[in-house]
């Protein structure tokens, strides 16, 4: 357990923090998961944008890496260009 009263607030932001991080990373996976299962090209044209600065924001945050990040927008817009 925490002995100082600045250790007790590190604990607390620091779970704040933890739950933003994983609600924007599971907000933005399933906004891919969408993007993928599109239909249309023109209704993923759409989407692509705002998946993308979803995306670049995670990464800019450090929740994924960005390679990672790289990765993903790389394979999401090869999957668009094929629709």
């Amino acid at each position: 357990m925490a002995n100082h009263k600045s250790a007790l607030k590190r604990i607390r932001s620091n779970e704040a923090k933890r739950l933003r991080n994983r609600y924007q990373h599971k907000t933005t996976r399933n906004a891919i998961r969408k993007l993928k299962a599109a239909e249309s090209k023109d209704e993923a044209n759409k989407q692509l944008p705002m998946v993308i600065s979803m995306i670049d924001k995670l990464a800019k945050k450090n929740i994924i890496h960005d390679n990672k990040a790289g990765n993903l927008k790389s394979q999401l817009m090869k999957h668009v260009e094929a629709l």
